[in-house]
């Protein structure tokens, strides 16, 4: 059952224990050789280029597109980068660089600074990057716990094909949650997502033309669950046609019928969990329980910048090589091709 449906923009509309989801569908052109795009940048407001003209934003970047260095206290970001690459640094002192279905997962906890660049390492071709950021919330008991930097490779994250040999097929990924016999990766010991009771899930479902799949109940009876229909040119949803890219606040409680009666895939990306169900102050890069925490948040980072920043640059960029891979606060390394 569909309980309420809202029209998505870039920034879609959430449910307790998310705090935000932001879709970025960028179609950068190709590299200038200093990991910029070789275009006029003439027309951007630099420095908070949001407007997608022709089709791809700068964002905080001056040279880089990006998001260069900047704090967090109080939630998690998830980061499920589908293409191209992106580079991370903080203020522990990791670094990677991730694409291509990997996802990073980041407690920002009682405090960290981090930088999130999108480098255009192809000269000879286009750059496109598309990825979602979602912000999850942590209770008041942990969020002032130890910051804490995990990534969850492409080749180890779990997804199936689902539906008749021969016939049209719904490949599922799964980043947190259990669905159709697929057990997610470990999410990081403080997350919300860690508590099995909580029922956090994030999936994504794409549906060939022709397609159905049925997404089971929660197991949770306090789960809230959002199916956002971000692509595709028709889709059908406990007997519902939905014409618009939309999101969809649907009964976790019922299974959840999709069809794909479209000529394209049908793509959702789903978002559920039990509501932590605390008071929710916000500011900016910082969401605690009451103002009071929130002044604290900004003084504190104000007087220590969350450890401080150990880059050269608020807007690092690893290399022209396009390999993979992570280097953790204790220095351990390791590399994916």
């Amino acid at each position: 059952m569909i309980l309420a449906r809202a029209p998505l923009g870039m920034h879609w509309p959430t449910l307790d224990p998310f705090l935000f989801c932001a879709h970025h569908d960028d179609h950068y052109p190709k590299g200038d050789g200093r990991f910029g795009p070789a275009a006029s940048l003439q027309g951007r407001q630099m420095g908070s280029d949001f407007s997608a003209l022709n089709g791809w934003s700068m964002y905080h970047g001056q040279q880089v597109p990006g998001f260069p260095a900047h704090p967090h206290r109080g939630f998690e970001t998830v980061t499920l980068v589908r293409t191209g690459r992106i580079d991370h640094s903080d203020s522990l002192g990791a670094a990677a660089r991730f694409g291509g279905g990997d996802v990073q997962w980041l407690t920002a906890g009682s405090g960290i600074v981090h930088a999130e660049m999108f480098p255009l390492l192809r000269e000879d071709a286009e750059n496109p990057l598309e990825l979602f950021q979602i912000w999850l919330n942590l209770p008041a008991r942990s969020k002032m716990c130890k910051p804490y930097f995990s990534m969850l490779w492409a080749e180890n994250v779990p997804r199936g094909r689902f539906g008749a040999e021969g016939g049209p097929m719904t490949e599922v990924v799964v980043v947190a949650g259990q669905i159709a016999g697929l057990t997610p990766l470990a999410p990081p010991p403080d997350s919300w997502a860690s508590q099995a009771d909580a029922d956090v899930g994030i999936f994504t479902l794409k549906l060939d033309p022709g397609a159905e799949f049925t997404l089971p109940p929660a197991a949770g009876a306090q789960t809230l669950r959002v199916a956002y229909f971000f692509a595709g040119d028709a889709l059908t949803a406990a007997g519902q046609a939905v014409a618009e890219p939309s999101a969809l606040q649907v009964d976790a409680s019922q299974p959840l019928p999709l069809t794909n009666p479209g000529k394209q895939p049908a793509e959702l990306l789903v978002l559920q969990g039990r509501p932590i169900g605390e008071p929710v102050a916000r500011h900016g890069p910082f969401v605690m329980n009451t103002e009071a925490e929130i002044r604290t948040a900004f003084a504190d980072y104000q007087r220590t910048r969350f450890g401080g920043w150990p880059w050269p640059s608020e807007a690092p960029v690893h290399g022209a090589d396009a390999t993979r891979f992570a280097r953790k606060p204790d220095g351990a390394e390791e590399r994916r091709g």
